[in-house]
């Protein structure tokens, strides 16, 4: 099982899914860069709404190298943080698998030499160090100007206003981020929190989208083929749980168009930009960025029936944004005058 995302900027994990503690190391971060550990603490508060009562309380991360004085030293930035512990399932006992809890096949690619269940929830539980990760940066990018933000877009059949994905502003991606329950539309908002109240007392789990948007990024940035940045944001979101699919721009309604729909015409503005007036490309064409937002769409599962929280979609827009902020730096180290 690998842990480690080796890229410009390389992010690996340590522990087990159950183990005491968990953590994070970040490498290629800048030296000198400005980290607040207040605005760490503070995005990663987000993985608990209060409006669902989130059943795990996440602790404060502790960082034990690569800043000092809150600036990057040039080092590995690592931080540990305290996990909670479950009963753990033995992997010996296939009367005990949950499955389609991934115990089984967690228990097959181990060749039963790992415990089951601590497999099957390693996604989840390495979330966090994720999220530790897209905070810082995060808060790199927007010293930048690019900020990077995602609403519930639905949650079973209840869907949220979506976002403006031709003129959305900096504002418009910051008036979600802190709201307890992530939605543009709050009266939406209110009708997704009586369903999940209504699963959770039926014993049901919700699903649902999370849609996500970058506004600011220059274009230029990322590489055709393999490097292409959309491969890199899509890579980094398959390690989420849960997750099961992604689609960028119009995504998978871009094969019921013709082409001349489909297709997003560029205009010079005052400013002698290039930009479009659609933005069916989700911006980005042949992996690089054009200038124009970058959206995306994810689709979550529903979580496993008895977890204790029937629907994580609230914490699912936090690890979206996360794995949208790396993927942007790591793209955005080779972009001229950047650092």
């Amino acid at each position: 099982m690998s842990l480690i995302w080796n890229n410009k900027i390389s992010v690996s994990y340590f522990g087990e899914a159950h183990d005491s503690v968990v953590g994070v190391t970040i490498s290629g971060i800048p030296e000198g860069e400005y980290i607040s550990s207040e605005e760490i603490v503070k995005f990663l508060s987000r993985l608990s709404p209060k409006s669902l009562g989130m059943a795990e309380k996440l602790p404060t991360p502790r960082i034990m190298s690569g800043l000092m004085n809150e600036r990057t030293t040039g080092a590995p930035l690592c931080a540990i943080l305290q996990n909670t512990k479950s009963q753990a399932v033995s992997a010996e006992k296939p009367e005990n698998m949950r499955y389609g809890h991934g115990d089984y096949t967690g228990a097959v690619c181990c060749r039963g030499y790992c415990d089951a269940e601590k497999k099957s929830r390693s996604a989840e539980r390495f979330a966090v160090p994720l999220c530790f990760a897209g905070a810082v940066c995060g808060q790199i990018l927007e010293r930048r100007g690019i900020y990077t933000g995602g609403h519930i877009a639905r949650i079973h059949n209840v869907k949220d206003n979506p976002f403006d994905t031709v003129r959305l502003s900096r504002d418009a991606v910051l008036s979600v981020r802190f709201k307890d329950f992530p939605v543009i539309n709050d009266r939406v908002g209110w009708n997704m929190l009586e369903n999940i109240a209504m699963a959770r007392e039926s014993g049901e789990s919700l699903g649902g989208i999370v849609e996500c948007a970058s506004v600011n990024v220059p274009s230029g940035v990322g590489s055709p083929v393999f490097d292409g940045l959309a491969n890199c944001i899509s890579q980094l979101l398959f390690t989420l749980p849960d997750i099961t699919g992604v689609e960028f721009g119009d995504g998978f309604s871009a094969a019921e168009m013709p082409g001349s729909q489909y297709a997003d015409v560029s205009y010079i503005t005052e400013q002698g930009y290039s930009m479009t007036k659609t933005n069916s490309h989700g911006g980005m064409i042949n992996g690089i960025s054009s200038g124009m937002p970058i959206t995306l769409k994810a689709a979550f599962k529903p979580p496993k029936i008895g977890s204790a929280d029937c629907c994580t979609i609230p914490r699912a827009v936090v690890y979206t944004e996360s794995a949208v902020n790396i993927a942007l730096l790591t793209a955005m180290l080779d972009y001229p005058n950047f650092c």
